[in-house]
């Protein structure tokens, strides 16, 4: 098949382009999406049948259990654990993250070892090996190097199992922090830390006014997403027999044999404090979202004003 170009001077017909009218579309049909459909109703309304006319389910042990002191105090507990484990673990973050990005070696290598360390060994195993620390070191002394001894405490009681529930958890989330807060520092372009150190801004008040504004949006969702990760790691503070939420729910079906109800009880709970936390989460991302939004639309106009005027 060979195609020829018109010769030159002569004049060529304009394109011809057919009407869509009289045009018969089909729409395309898609059966195994009503069979999908179809399979998932059906295995959604079986799922309610057994929880709605299964009598093992025992809904009114449920409902006489949900606001049970115990229950409540084990909820308190398990906030308590996760508000404080995320708080510690944020703040040991910030300080490895900047550790890795600083041009020292010795603090990038620090920073990385304990970034690997705590990252590879599970949270439960820390709990433990932090709860009987006392086996290792028996007493926990404060001196100076080389020199007298300031002051001295049993490891054993310095150390319980809430104290070493927050150790195994915190130290855990600094090490996936850490990285979470590097790579949002790293988002932003380097050409913007540049031009604020040209007009005069020190380097924390370019890291306070440029980097971090701008990396709390990328940072935020990863993080929201730890905490909600952090609250169901705190079921783990169990085996240590820490009273949180998990524990309490455990220690009542251990007297009444009310199994089933009781870890429902204790799913709902935890169900509701997620939901909270994901809502919580979805509004600071619109916020910064917003005033990310505006930031940009005022420095659009601001830009525009000069070319206005000179047109």
């Amino acid at each position: 098949m060979t195609v020829t170009s018109p010769a030159a001077g002569q004049q060529t017909d304009p394109p011809q382009f057919r009407s869509a009218a009289g045009v018969h579309t089909i729409p395309v049909r898609h059966p195994w999406w009503w069979v999908g459909g179809a399979v998932v109703v059906v295995a959604i309304a079986l799922f309610v049948r057994l929880l709605v006319s299964n009598e093992n389910m025992r809904w009114g042990v449920f409902l006489d259990y949900l606001f049970d002191p115990e229950i409540l105090d084990g909820l308190l507990k398990t906030l308590q654990l996760t508000a404080l484990a995320m708080v510690i673990g944020l703040a040991i973050g910030v300080v490895l993250a900047m550790m890795r990005l600083s041009a020292n070696p010795l603090f990038r290598g620090v920073s990385w070892l304990w970034i690997w360390f705590f990252r590879g060994v599970p949270p439960l195993v820390q709990m433990v090996f932090w709860f009987n620390l006392a086996t290792l070191i028996p007493t926990t002394t404060v001196s100076i190097p080389f020199g007298p001894t300031i002051a001295e405490w049993d490891t054993n009681s310095l150390i319980s199992s809430f104290t070493a529930a927050i150790l195994g958890l915190a130290l855990t989330e600094s090490a996936y922090a850490a990285e979470m807060i590097r790579a949002g520092i790293q988002a932003v372009p380097r050409g913007q830390t540049e031009a604020s150190l040209v007009i005069g801004m020190s380097r924390a008040q370019t890291m306070r006014r440029v980097v971090l504004p701008q990396a709390l949006r990328i940072i935020i969702p990863p993080i929201g997403n730890d905490l909600i990760s952090m609250l169901k790691f705190t079921s783990l503070v169990s085996v240590l027999a820490t009273p949180d939420l998990l524990y309490s729910a455990q220690m009542i079906y251990s007297r009444n044999y009310q199994t089933i109800p009781l870890l429902l009880v204790a799913t709902a709970w935890y169900l509701v404090l997620a939901t909270v936390f994901t809502v919580v989460q979805q509004q600071i991302e619109k916020r910064l979202t917003s005033s990310h939004g505006s930031s940009v639309a005022s420095t659009s106009r601001l830009r525009f004003l000069p070319s206005f005027k000179k047109g």
